[in-house]
C-alpha cells in the first residue's frame, strides 16, 4: 500500500520569539515517524515522508496529491494540533478515498477527543507506540478488513467512534528495524539549535524508551512507570551508530531521557565506541545523580563533547514540588565533574513551577549564574496533556485554553503564586543576565575557531540585542 507520513507545516515564529528564533531553532529528525516508516517498508509498503518544517501546506498538498497514497499518517504535538487538523481537512477534500490517521504526543493524550474535534476529516488516531498499530491498520485496510480489535487504535465507524484496547509497550526494542533516515532527503537540514552541535549532518538516536522518574511535567506513555525503562542492547545501539556513520552522519544527539540510567550499560556503550574507533562527536542527556567522573571521562574519551543536565530550579523546595528527585548539591557536583573532564554543560531551568514565587525565580537565576554552565536555557513549565500536572491542574494553577501556547517558550500554565507577566519577565531577565556577562562573552570570543562558530556567535548577538531592546520579547506573537 502507498503510505504518506506527514509532519504538518509550521514556522519557527509559532514557537519562538522572532528576535531569538535564530539561536533557538530546532529541526529534529522525527524519530517516531521514521520508526513507523521503517516498519512499514520492511513489510513491503511504499512510504514517503513529507516534512512541514521545510514545506508549506500547499507544497505538501501538491506533492502528497501527486503520490496518491491510500494511507496518510499525520504527526501532531499539542501546539501543532490545529495545523494537523487543518491538514487533515485539506487531505480529505483532495484525497477523499485516503485513510487519515493521526499520531504523536497530542493524539496519544487526547485520544477520541481528536476525532470529535476533527470531525469527518480524520478516520483514526493511534494511542501509543505507533509502529505495529499503524502496520496492522494498513494491512487490514489493504485486505478491506474491519479495524476492530487493533490494539492502540481509535477509529471512526459509521456515525460513531470505536475504541480498541491499548497496545502493550514494545519490550524487545532490538526487534525494531532502524529508523528510515533515508526518507529525510537533505540530512544537513535537520539541525539542533546552533550552539548545540559541532559537526553536521547530525543524527538523532534513542537507545532506550521510557523513564522511571516521576517529574510532574513529563509525558510518558507508561503513566504508572510500571515498565520502567526499556533498553536496547549495547550491540544494537552500536549497530545503529555504525549505520549512521556509513550514511554520512558526523555527529549524534542521543535523546534518551537519561543515557546514564543504567550506569554499567552507559559505560559499556562509551567503551565500545572508543574500542571501535568510531569517528563521530556526540551530545547526550543525563540525570545529575546518575553520573560521576569515571563515567563522564569515558563519555569524553568516546567523543562526547557536551551533556545536558536538567537542573530545572535553584530552589530545593521547587525541585521537590516537581518531584525531580535531585538536590542542588547533586546539580553542582555533576556540573563541576563534567567541566573538570572537559565536557561542555547545558542546563535547562523552569519558571512557573507550582508554588514558586517571583523571588524564588530570581534565586534560580542567581543559581544559574553561580553554576556557570556553558549553555543555559530558561523555559516556562508546561503541563502537556497526559502529564500529572495537566491531570491535577486545579490544585496548582490555571492553564491557557489555546493549544498553540503549549510550548516551553510562553506561559501556558500559571501557578497560583505567580502571574503570566512574572514568568515572561523572569525568562527575559534570566537570558539577559546569563548571556550578557563580560566573562561569558570573552570566553565565547576565545573559543571561536571556524566560520560556523562565527555564524553561531552572530545569531547569539542578534538574540542578545532583542533581549535588551524589546521589552515583551517572550509575549506570544500572533501568526497566520
Amino acid at each position: 500500500m502507498k503510505c504518506a507520513l506527514v509532519v504538518p507545516s509550521w514556522v519557527p515564529e509559532e514557537i519562538f520569539a522572532s528576535g531569538t528564533a535564530g539561536s533557538q531553532i530546532n529541526y529534529w529528525q522525527p524519530l517516531g515517524t521514521l520508526y513507523v516508516a521503517a516498519v512499514l517498508r520492511k513489510a513491503g509498503h511504499e512510504v514517503r515522508f513529507f516534512n512541514g518544517a521545510f514545506m508549506t501546506n500547499d507544497e505538501i498538498l501538491k506533492e502528497v496529491g501527486e503520490f496518491e497514497p491510500e494511507f496518510i499518517g499525520l504527526y501532531s504535538t499539542t501546539f501543532g494540533w490545529n495545523k494537523a487538523k487543518k491538514a487533515a481537512g485539506d487531505f480529505k477534500k483532495n484525497l477523499p478515498e485516503a485513510f487519515l490517521c493521526a499520531g504523536g504526543p497530542y493524539p496519544i493524550a487526547a485520544q477520541e477527543r481528536c476525532l470529535e474535534d476533527a470531525g469527518e476529516s480524520l478516520d483514526a488516531v493511534v494511542t501509543g507506540e505507533g509502529e505495529y498499530t499503524v502496520l496492522e491498520t494498513v494491512e487490514r485496510l489493504q485486505r478491506a478488513k474491519t479495524l476492530e480489535g487493533i490494539e492502540g487504535l481509535i477509529y471512526r465507524q459509521g456515525g460513531g467512534i470505536r475504541k480498541n484496547p491499548p497496545r502493550p509497550l514494545i519490550t524487545d526494542l532490538d526487534s525494531l528495524p532502524l529508523p528510515a533516515r533515508e526518507l529525510l532527503g537533505n540530512a544537513d537540514l535537520y539541525l539542533p539549535p546552533p550552539a548545540t552541535y559541532r559537526r553536521k549532518p547530525v543524527a538523532v538516536v534513542m537507545t532506550s524508551r521510557g523513564c522511571n522518574r516521576r517529574c510532574i511535567y513529563c509525558f510518558q506513555l507508561d503513566k504508572e512507570r510500571a515498565s520502567g525503562i526499556r533498553y536496547r542492547s549495547v550491540e544494537n545501539v552500536l549497530s545503529e551508530i555504525e549505520h549512521c556513520i556509513r550514511q554520512g552522519y558526523r555527529e549524534i544527539k542521543f535523546i534518551d531521557d537519561t543515557l546514564a540510567a543504567d550506569y554499567d550499560r552507559a559505560m559499556s556503550i562509551a567503551k565500545e565506541i572508543k574500542a571501535r574507533r568510531l569517528d563521530f562527536t556526540w551530545f547526550a542527556s543525563a540525570c545529575v545523580n546518575q553520573v560521576d567522573k569515571p563515567l563522564l571521562r569515558a563519555f569524553r574519551d568516546a567523543g562526547c563533547w557536551a551533556i545536558l543536565f536538567g537542573a530545572e530550579s535553584g530552589v530545593q523546595k521547587n525541585l521537590n514540588a516537581i518531584r525531580k528527585g535531585t538536590t542542588l548539591e547533586q546539580i553542582r557536583t555533576a556540573v563541576k565533574a563534567a567541566k573538570d573532564v572537559g565536557i561542555r554543560v547545558s542546563t535547562p531551568f523552569l519558571f512557573g513551577i507550582p508554588g514558586e514565587t517571583f523571588e524564588e525565580g530570581l534565586e534560580t537565576i542567581r543559581f544559574a549564574l553561580d553554576l556557570n554552565p556553558d549553555i543555559a536555557n530558561f523555559h516556562a513549565i508546561t503541563p502537556f496533556p497526559g502529564t500529572y500536572l495537566y491531570d491535577n491542574l486545579d490544585k496548582y494553577g490555571t492553564m491557557s485554553e489555546e493549544l498553540a501556547d503549549f510550548t516551553y517558550q510562553g506561559a501556558a500554565f500559571i501557578p497560583h503564586t505567580m502571574t503570566r507577566e512574572d514568568i515572561l519577565k523572569l525568562r527575559q531577565i534570566a537570558f539577559r543576565r546569563f548571556y550578557s556577562r563580560p566573562s561569558f562573552i570573552f570566553r565565547r570570543i576565545l573559543e571561536l575557531r571556524n566560520f560556523n562558530d562565527i555564524r553561531v556567535a552572530a545569531k547569539s548577538l542578534k538574540s542578545l540585542f532583542w533581549l535588551w531592546t524589546k521589552k515583551d520579547l517572550f509575549r506570544k506573537e500572533k501568526t497566520a
